[in-house]
């Protein structure tokens, strides 16, 4: 049986993923900062800004998932928040790297990282980009390169190491959904600017589940935590409507008023990535949610 050290573990990904790893029979840990009582899974502590953490942590770990990471779309990005977004990732994949080569003996055998399709960028327009695609150049891309290159130092440590670069996590528990969702069931629900930028989204249960078939199958490198049907933000404003049984009254929010809302984030739901899932597809990986519909008749059922 394998032993998981999950960092991020509390969070919507984390907490979907743990249990899934749990009911498939895996000793899950999760990295924490405070340990809580009455926990369902085992808790290492660790202090990202101290850079210190139990190396117990590191002995229990067949296998890391690094989750961890401050949310990009929680507040608004001023020049403190950026810097925040970007070392929750980068200083908490140093810590774990370096705790790890004090104890070579101790290694996991696989570390998988979280990243996100924003590496390609904010707005990619209707092309569709592929893991062998250009990075971005705005601070998605930024954050996101810094990221991966932050994973990619565990490989200097003969780690076997994979990154999946994250889409639009569709549920009902957390992500962009809730907050499409709200004006909706308010009646005042619209498409976001043109409508027609592509959002590449994953439901919630196909995205811990590739995280886990990445994890059994022993995968490195870079793969698409997407679906396989991008759909335009038009698209799926109006699929959440239907699954809500509410009706769509109002014309596109335009785009000023994201901006005056949103500031440099607006980018984020203005622009929009149409993402490749072929590479997860060949390499063995079956979505249980091909369509839009069904996902959201799924979520909200």
């Amino acid at each position: 049986m394998k032993k998981v050290l999950i960092t991020g573990g509390s969070g919507l990904v984390g907490a979907e993923l743990s249990a899934l790893l749990k009911e498939k029979g895996y000793e899950v840990a999760h990295l924490t900062r405070n340990k809580k009582e009455d926990y369902p899974y085992q808790q290492f502590e660790w202090d990202i800004k101290k850079q210190e953490m139990e190396e117990e942590a590191i002995r229990f770990a067949d296998v890391i998932i690094h989750l961890a990471g401050a949310g990009v779309a929680d507040e608004k990005w001023t020049e403190k928040r950026k810097k925040i977004i970007i070392e929750s990732r980068t200083e908490s994949a140093a810590l774990l790297y370096k705790t790890i080569a004090k104890m070579p003996e101790h290694a996991p055998q696989h570390f998988i990282s979280a990243s996100a399709i924003g590496y390609y960028g904010m707005d990619t327009g209707n092309k569709l980009v592929d893991e062998n695609s250009a990075a971005g150049t705005d601070f998605l891309a930024e954050v996101t390169k810094k990221w991966e290159a932050s994973a990619d130092q565990f490989m200097s440590l003969q780690i076997p190491t994979a990154k999946i670069r994250i889409g639009i996590v569709l549920s009902e528990k957390g992500g962009a959904l809730p907050q499409l969702a709200q004006p909706i069931k308010l009646f005042a629900g619209a498409p976001l600017g043109s409508g027609k930028q592509w959002m590449s989204w994953i439901h919630i249960e196909d995205l811990a589940r590739l995280f886990l078939h990445i994890m059994e199958n022993k995968l490195t490198g870079i793969y698409n935590g997407v679906g396989t049907n991008p759909a335009t933000n038009k698209e799926v404003t109006k699929a959440v409507a239907k699954a809500l049984n509410k009706p769509l009254i109002l014309p596109n929010v335009p785009p000023f008023a994201m901006k005056l809302i949103l500031g440099e984030m607006a980018q984020m739901v203005l622009g929009g990535n149409k993402v490749s899932a072929e590479k997860t597809l060949n390499s063995g990986f079956e979505f249980k949610f091909e369509q839009l519909d069904k996902a959201l008749e799924d979520i909200y059922s």
